[in-house]
């Protein structure tokens, strides 16, 4: 007996059909968001690709459109370390929005800051997420609207350390950094679940490829909650700093 235990992109949406429905995918143009973007091309949605190269996007956009026969595939600018620009997108959208995938992530990379000051990874996985989640929060108010953010088993690297998120007190180690950010988008799941089940939003964390079990710590109610508050404070303080400037 031949027993499948994985399951593509083009499986999920087989029958599907997702005519009038618009959806966003975060570096859509490259790995797994190509196919995210092919999926629901096929399926017939209208679909965003998301991404800091452009060109890039614009590139696999058109392929796209031609393997599909869906024309109705654009691409749009989107740098998630940059809270101006996740502000600026978000600001552009119009209209509602149906399915956001939360599929864009730096990994494992040498110790970078941002503008502000924060951990490259968790300010471009978690933080320029969460921003763009709440800021297209009003579009997402459509009708059976869902969020996915893509996770990973990496998550199992490490727990979020609350105490020193951005690695300023202790030794930074790029995969221990890159797991905070994946533990951080399973919490981020969680909570926005219970925050917006009201608003009709259904809220999903993924983790492709193998599937070696889910951590305790990222499935804790409080460590969700938390995180959801440290992240509001962090936006909060950049956006009163950004307004002093």
């Amino acid at each position: 007996m031949n027993t499948r235990f994985e399951t593509t992109a083009l499986d999920v949406v087989e029958g599907a059909d997702l005519s009038g429905r618009r959806a966003i995918v975060t570096v859509g143009a490259s790995g797994i968001g190509v196919e995210t973007v092919r999926a629901l091309a096929v399926a017939g949605a209208e679909v965003t690709i998301a991404a800091r190269d452009l060109d890039a996007a614009q590139r696999v956009a058109v392929e796209l459109m031609v393997a599909t026969g869906n024309k109705r595939i654009s691409a749009a600018r989107l740098d998630l370390a940059s809270q101006q620009s996740v502000k600026a997108f978000a600001r552009d959208w119009d209209g509602p929005l149906h399915l956001l995938v939360n599929n864009a992530e730096v990994r494992a990379t040498p110790l970078t800051r941002t503008a502000e000051g924060w951990e490259l990874q968790f300010a471009t996985n978690h933080l320029g997420h969460f921003a763009l989640t709440l800021g297209l929060f009003n579009s997402l108010r459509a009708d059976g609207a869902r969020v996915v953010n893509v996770s990973s088993s990496a998550h199992l690297k490490s727990d979020v350390v609350f105490d020193d998120l951005h690695f300023e007190h202790r030794e930074y180690d790029r995969w221990q950094a890159y797991g905070q950010s994946k533990t951080a988008n399973i919490l981020f799941a969680i909570e926005a679940g219970k925050r917006w089940a009201a608003e009709g939003i259904t809220t999903t964390a993924v983790l492709p490829g193998s599937y070696r079990g889910l951590a305790p710590y990222a499935q804790d109610e409080e460590s969700a909650a938390l995180l959801w508050k440290v992240s509001e404070e962090t936006l909060g303080v950049y956006d009163l700093q950004a307004a002093l400037r």
